[in-house]
């Protein structure tokens, strides 16, 4: 009797776990903040910021604005994207980051949402 329920049990737990990988639970897909679009591939469109996230003098293309204004619909994901690996590596500076959205004259945006330590403005 004792046999057939430890069986059990490791099927029960071999179910459970296929079920967890085929979920994405591993945690190494980079979604999160941006439901299911990866931040890495969500950061590379906004490519068209980078120097203007940079540098606080540089000049925001119109092409950069129109991008992060439909960005701000998510302010989480944007800021999710701010930290990601693409933008770390592209030189991208949270602190210059927050203030494209200002930078662009965009009327509607989540002023003071929190990006870490950086509020956007």
């Amino acid at each position: 009797m004792e046999a057939p329920m430890k069986y059990i049990c490791i099927l029960a737990f071999l179910v459970i776990m296929t079920i967890a990988g085929f979920n994405g639970v591993e945690g190494h897909d980079d979604y999160g903040s941006c439901g299911k679009h990866n931040i890495e591939k969500e950061a590379e469109k906004l490519a068209p910021c980078t120097k203007a996230a940079q540098d606080v003098k540089a000049p925001v293309s119109n092409r950069c604005c129109t991008i992060m204004e439909k960005k701000l619909k998510n302010p989480s994901c944007l800021c999710a994207i701010m930290f990601s690996h693409t933008a770390y590596n592209a030189g991208i500076k949270p602190e210059v980051a927050v203030t494209i959205p200002k930078r662009c004259n965009i009327a509607v945006r989540p002023v003071g949402h929190k990006c870490g330590a950086y509020p956007l403005l």
